[in-house]
């Protein structure tokens, strides 16, 4: 093993999917990780965790384990199969859902002008009002006085 590897994952004939912890992880923080990642104690084996249910699609989870723990910044060590880094995946046929698509369409419909709350755009300009003549007489204005109201 490494020097500076904190887990080993691999294949054990009687346990099937195992783990196990070196000296540079602390036990309670390994144990912490691996119950997280569906690996429970080996009775009898001190440090040696097995995969739970490995029968329901152990491989894959053992992958999802070695790369949750890469991800946190630990360094694992797996065999071939289960690392995967090392080894392809299964493949899964790349079905068209119409993510890409939708979303160009959203994109192209944000960046476009919208029609709702805006002054429709005229084709030309308003036209200008007239401004009404000068009248050539001087309006009266007449204006009654108030008899029994307060003086200003």
């Amino acid at each position: 093993m490494q020097p500076g590897t904190h887990f080993a994952f691999g294949d054990h004939e009687e346990h099937g999917f195992v783990a196990s912890f070196t000296a540079s992880m602390p036990a309670h923080l390994a144990h912490w990780y691996l119950e997280r990642e569906q690996f429970e104690p080996v009775p009898g084996e001190p440090g040696l965790y097995r995969l739970s249910e490995p029968e329901r699609d152990g491989v894959r989870r053992t992958r999802q384990a070695v790369h949750d723990l890469r991800r946190h910044g630990y360094t694992v060590q797996a065999d071939i199969r289960l690392d995967p880094s090392l080894s392809a995946g299964p493949a899964h046929p790349a079905r068209p859902n119409g993510l890409r698509e939708r979303r160009s369409r959203l994109a192209q419909a944000a960046a476009g002008r919208t029609t709702q709350r805006s002054t429709p755009p005229t084709t030309s300009p308003p036209a200008a009002r007239p401004i009404p003549p000068k009248p050539t007489y001087a309006p009266t204005v007449h204006l009654t006085a108030a008899t029994g109201g307060r003086s200003r």
